[in-house]
């Protein structure tokens, strides 16, 4: 019989414990307000997966892509597109950064 492999799912951890803080800078802020994403700080031993579902948990949304990066400075920041029928603004608002 053969077994199908099963999707890994995220351990049940706080969706914080990957998402590091949010970033706050003007090109960031563009980002938000043109295309729609958020711009994190996040666990350098962190995947998209585990980011993608970090932020579903958190902000209670559906993600569409990520893209992530390693800066000069050794952080990972993520680039988290959110669908069409959510808001990265209201986030925003909700974290305080607009």
């Amino acid at each position: 019989m053969a077994e199908k492999k099963k999707e890994q799912k995220p351990l049940l951890i706080d969706p914080w414990s990957i998402l590091s803080y949010p970033l706050l800078t003007e090109k960031a802020i563009g980002k938000i307000e043109t295309e729609n994403k958020l711009v994190f700080i996040v666990n350098r031993k962190s995947n998209k997966k585990q980011i993608k579902w970090a932020t579903e948990n958190a902000f209670n949304v559906k993600v569409d892509n990520v893209k992530t990066l390693i800066d000069r400075k050794g952080r990972k920041k993520a680039w988290v597109k959110l669908s069409k029928e959510y808001s990265a603004s209201d986030i925003a608002t909700r974290l305080g950064m607009l």
